[in-house]
């Protein structure tokens, strides 16, 4: 994109969208909600999109002669809304669930958006990143430039939120700037702009100054899209104007109200989160692995009371690290060193005595630098590993051995990645520019590069070309259009024993009692996510209320045993 002539029909770059010099109106999608987001992003920000992306260098790449830093410069929201990902939507069991949960992934997406890096390559040349979120951060930030800290003595235009004179330290597709769970307040340790009179009014109205300031926090934007007849609504039948806003903040996590029912009849829909951070892969078989381990991952935070909360500082200085080059392999991340709530170093101490002691300085910090195979696969005996976490999970609820093949797989997936023994797909598409025929050692990916590139990439995703490189001894059974929809579906097959039997181990995993073998917990012990809370808060429980209700100072004992059946 954005090379030469790359659209077919031809056309030239530019058009009144977005005016770009690199492309043509013509590639954006005809519904007229795309061209009109790139058009009112360029209008509101008094200017093209400045995009800039760090260039790639190698021994013969010509810029390097003339500029230390050179980058790659792109000018329209085509480059980075063109980019693809792979988002997770999780349905809570209630509202305060959701916001756990936005909170808990929120602290995964950096490292989740390393493990599944796969954007090498920007405008025809090799990137020094190897992910897309500050490409797409840029090609959408519509701050004028006082909101950027560019401009501080302009004068405000009362047409948009905050006259667009008010700071606004990020880009609307960002990071999160603030939790949303009251356990997590003091984690909130960045700037997060506020809409003060949405605040005072959501305080007024009963709304907990948590989840108040979040809203508020979104409401520092513009709508950028509204369509012909939905400007004069009834706000107390639909949620489209709160949904102009809320579907224009791209964070790393989005919570999701629920829609209002259009009528008796409508499905429900309840409290939802979604995870926004992961690359999309080329295949099948390692979208659905990372899917199914992020959804693995929140049922195991759930179940065993676990949090994995950091303050927001460390989270965006991980979100800066997972940019990096071969992140997974060459970049520490900061990450939780305990995740039960009531775990202490000292406690730990007693379960490592090998370890070295730890000094002054380390036991203040809840929280260490981690490198991706420490984070998912256990660090000593303190950390147990997201991984192990996952494999004691699906022993605690029982999981039958048809499930478990297939997801054992996944999670064999996940840690010969973070180990570094299977690359990424940016670095696999790297390596194979760096051994292309025609690469020139210049950071320039040729036609003839990308062609070859994008047919390999396409045969493995159809299981005709075997890359043990990226899925080690997984074989993607080949995927074609013969025969895809000559198998019907009998129902008659089962009997009404046993759809009975299958429902009610389905039905069991689902119990209040969280799985096969677990003790009785409240909704309110699972959802306990820090220490820090006021014991006046319904949120609060002591440790003995925890250890009586649900066998909490048991679970890590629990995990460990399972790590270590895991490494076996």
């Amino acid at each position: 994109m954005g090379v030469g002539d790359f659209v077919s029909p031809s056309a030239p770059p530019g058009g009144e969208a977005s005016e770009s010099d690199f492309v043509p109106d013509t590639c954006i999608n005809p519904h007229p909600r795309f061209a009109t987001l790139t058009g009112n992003i360029r209008r509101r920000r008094g200017g093209k999109v400045d995009i800039r992306v760090p260039l790639y260098e190698d021994v013969k790449t010509p810029e390097f002669k003339s500029s230390k830093d050179p980058q790659i410069h792109m000018d329209c929201m085509a480059f980075g809304m063109g980019c693809c990902c792979l988002q997770v939507t999780f349905q809570a069991s209630d509202i305060e669930e959701s916001r756990l949960l936005y909170d808990q992934l929120a602290v995964l997406a950096p490292i989740m958006m390393a493990l599944t890096a796969a954007t090498p390559i920007v405008k025809g040349r090799l990137a020094a990143t190897d992910v897309r979120w500050s490409l797409i951060s840029q090609s959408v930030d519509d701050r004028t430039p006082a909101e950027r800290g560019e401009a501080p003595s302009a004068a405000p235009d009362s047409r948009m939120a905050g006259g667009g004179v008010r700071r606004q330290t990020k880009s609307r597709y960002d990071s999160i700037s603030c939790y949303i769970h009251p356990g997590s307040n003091s984690y909130s340790d960045i700037p997060c702009e506020i809409d003060d009179d949405l605040l005072a009014l959501l305080q007024k109205e009963g709304i907990d100054d948590t989840l108040a300031r979040h809203m508020a926090h979104l409401f520092t934007r513009d709508p950028l899209v509204i369509f012909e007849g939905l400007v004069e609504v009834d706000d107390s039948a639909t949620t489209e104007h709160f949904e102009s806003i809320q579907s224009t903040n791209w964070q790393t996590v989005r919570w999701k109200p629920p829609p209002m029912k259009a009528n008796a009849c409508s499905p429900h829909v309840g409290w939802r989160t979604e995870f926004r951070s992961m690359e999309v892969q080329m295949t099948d078989f390692e979208n659905a692995a990372f899917t199914a381990f992020i959804v693995i991952v929140t049922r195991a935070i759930l179940v065993f009371n676990l949090t994995l909360l950091a303050p927001l500082s460390k989270v965006d200085e991980n979100m800066k690290r997972a940019h990096e080059l071969d992140a997974v392999r060459r970049q520490k991340f900061w990450f939780r060193k305990h995740i039960l709530p009531d775990d202490t170093d000292d406690f730990m101490a007693k379960q490592c005595p090998g370890q070295q002691p730890l000094n002054a300085e380390a036991k203040a910090s809840q929280f260490e630098e981690m490198t991706m195979d420490e984070i998912m696969n256990g660090k000593s005996c303190y950390f147990p590993g997201l991984v192990p976490l996952c494999y004691a999970y699906l022993e605690h609820i029982g999981c039958d051995e048809t499930s478990f093949r297939r997801i054992d797989e996944y999670l064999k997936l996940i840690k010969a990645r973070a180990t570094g023994h299977q690359l990424t797909p940016a670095t696999w598409m790297r390596n194979f520019v760096h051994s292309h025929r025609d690469y020139q050692m210049d950071s320039v990916v040729s036609d003839s590069i990308a062609y070859d590139l994008v047919t390999a990439c396409n045969d493995i995703a159809l299981g005709k070309r075997a890359c043990p490189e990226l899925l080690g001894e997984v074989k993607i059974e080949p995927i074609t259009a013969h025969g895809q929809y000559e198998t019907p579906l009998y129902g008659e097959r089962l009997g009404p024993e046993d759809r009975r039997g299958l429902l009610d181990k389905i039905m069991k995993r689902a119990s209040e009692c969280d799985g096969t073998f677990s003790a009785p917990s409240s909704a309110g012990l699972r959802r306990q996510t820090s220490g820090n809370l006021p014991p006046d808060r319904e949120f609060s429980h002591t440790l003995s209320e925890r250890s009586q209700q649900g066998g909490l100072a048991m679970r890590m004992e629990e995990i460990r045993e399972s790590k270590e059946g895991y490494k076996n």
